[in-house]
């Protein structure tokens, strides 16, 4: 099994990836073990002393004006990990509980938050074991941390609270952790506070939205080639000397893919001329600008999430020179503004898909294909309401384009009186990236059909592809009405699995 070591300096998003969905093991580097116990020094050293230190000795948010004497502060760091597991609803996927959890202990290994080895090791012989604390839906503002959603993984690390063992099946934390000999941890100064101050399940959230993005952006790139070539469109706008006079890279990568998708084509760029056409419409023609917006989009996005990948977040935290300082690093705001912006990408990229498909639906503007692509129209309503089903996803990606960052609600007694809403951010990307996989699926199925009904010309090679592909996962190619919804779930799972991107590049190679 992979094996994932955690050191001082950070992680990069493929030991995310490999964590949280991928069931990898962790280990703590040498560097790692040295900067707890150095923290964990200064820490010490301060909760020996009278004065108070926020964290160390006194409350925390807006009770942090009382001093803690030494007898309450293990109770003071049990206290607010129970106080704080205040989530409510549905429960979260297993993959975003991982990867929060691993990233947390990377702010841990970091020697910035004076929490022990033995605590650390825990959180790792925790995740080695295959045990995910039961996090709920709702319960972070995106500040201070994703308090309850941590705060329920710190429960279990106590051995209290619910989480899930590795068969699936939800149990009392410490019957868990005692079937795989792990001991609670009994924390002590500052250690609760540390396990709960930080932007991890966002960042998590963050990370994988990007893998699954990439693979989502090149497909969205195949299905616009195959629906350029279905309506019989010219593929002269691909040309990169048009792209470079408008030097945006995603642009320019949007569209040598969707070029090298066409290439050989016997239906694009030779048939203007029957159908009077000055131009395409915009959604086939400027598919490279949106898309290529959005895959800028992305780079940025990756950057932030490279930096916060790098970042030790706590408060307070300790400094190499000794000092315990309070500070703002744990606000969401770097990552919850690019959460927002992704979703307005996606939502636009769903849009421009589902316009596409219902020009491929409509006999006035796909230049003689049959009205829905049905088989005897009238008799067969052929692909009418799978549009319609596509049509309420983009309507519902537009809803979760609303950014949750301009969103601010104040807590804690007006001590946290701006907050991120990262966290929300994050949790409805998560839904708008599913529903974008099933966008494209619609337009794969509508596509590839419409080519396959112009008998006669004979598609691209890579087109070919896509289509054999598709159908030997399922996926009916055309002829009367069926049960539709099926064949638009196994679309679906082509998409999502990456089946579409691997299909065309055994021609045309890696995509960009």
């Amino acid at each position: 099994m992979h094996t994932v070591v955690v050191g001082t300096s950070g992680v990069t998003a493929s030991d995310v990836l490999a964590v949280a969905r991928g069931g990898a093991r962790i280990e703590l580097s040498d560097d790692a073990v040295a900067a707890l116990a150095a923290a964990r020094g200064i820490v010490d050293a301060l909760a020996a002393k009278p004065d108070p230190v926020y964290g160390v000795s006194t409350g925390f948010g807006a009770l942090a004006t009382r001093h803690i004497s030494p007898e309450l502060r293990a109770q003071l760091q049990r206290n607010i990990v129970r106080s704080h597991a205040a989530g409510m609803g549905p429960r979260v996927e297993r993959e975003v509980v991982r990867a929060l959890m691993f990233l947390r202990l990377k702010t841990v290994c970091s020697g910035h938050t004076g929490v022990r080895h033995e605590v650390a090791q825990t959180m790792a012989d925790v995740l080695n074991a295959g045990i995910t604390p039961v996090v709920h839906e709702y319960g972070s503002l995106g500040c201070s941390g994703d308090l309850a959603p941590l705060s329920h993984c710190a429960l279990t690390l106590m051995g209290e609270g619910d989480a899930e063992g590795p068969d699936g099946t939800v149990r009392p934390a410490g019957e868990l952790l005692a079937e795989h000999g792990i001991t609670p941890v009994e924390l002590r100064e500052k250690e609760g506070l540390a396990l709960l101050n930080g932007t991890d399940g966002m960042l998590g959230m963050l990370v994988m939205a990007l893998a699954d993005l990439d693979t989502l952006y090149k497909s969205a790139d195949i299905t616009a080639a195959l629906t350029m070539e279905a309506l019989l469109g010219t593929d002269k706008v691909l040309a990169p000397e048009l792209h470079a006079i408008r030097p945006h890279p995603g642009q320019a990568a949007s569209a040598a893919n969707m070029a090298a998708v066409l290439k050989g084509s016997g239906l694009t760029g030779h048939h203007q001329d029957d159908a009077p056409r000055v131009q395409d419409a915009y959604s086939v023609r400027c598919a490279p600008q949106v898309a290529g917006a959005g895959r800028d989009t992305l780079a940025h996005a990756g950057l932030v999430a490279e930096r916060e990948l790098a970042a030790a977040v706590d408060n307070p935290i300790v400094l190499p020179d000794g000092r315990v300082e309070s500070n703002g690093n744990f606000h969401g705001a770097p990552v919850a503004y690019v959460l927002d912006f992704l979703a307005i990408a996606v939502a636009d990229l769903g849009s421009i898909a589902e316009r596409r498909t219902d020009r491929l639906l409509d006999k006035n503007r796909s230049h003689g294909l049959p009205p829905f692509l049905a088989d005897d129209a009238g008799v067969d309503s052929g692909l009418m309401i799978a549009q319609y089903t596509q049509a309420a996803l983009v309507g519902e990606l537009k809803r979760l384009a609303v950014p949750a960052s301009a969103d601010s609600i104040p807590s804690s007694a007006m001590q946290e009186d701006h907050v991120s809403m990262g966290w929300s951010a994050a949790r409805k990307l998560r839904t708008a990236v599913d529903n974008l996989a099933r966008v494209i699926a619609v337009e794969l199925y509508a596509a590839t059909r419409a080519i396959q009904l112009r008998e006669g010309l004979t598609p691209a090679p890579a087109s070919r592809a896509v289509i054999d592909a598709v159908r030997a996962a399922g996926v009916e190619g055309p002829g009367p009405d069926r049960y539709l919804a099926p064949d638009l779930a196994a679309a679906d799972a082509f998409v999502r699995a990456g089946h579409l991107v691997a299909a065309a590049e055994t021609v045309t190679g890696p995509l960009r």
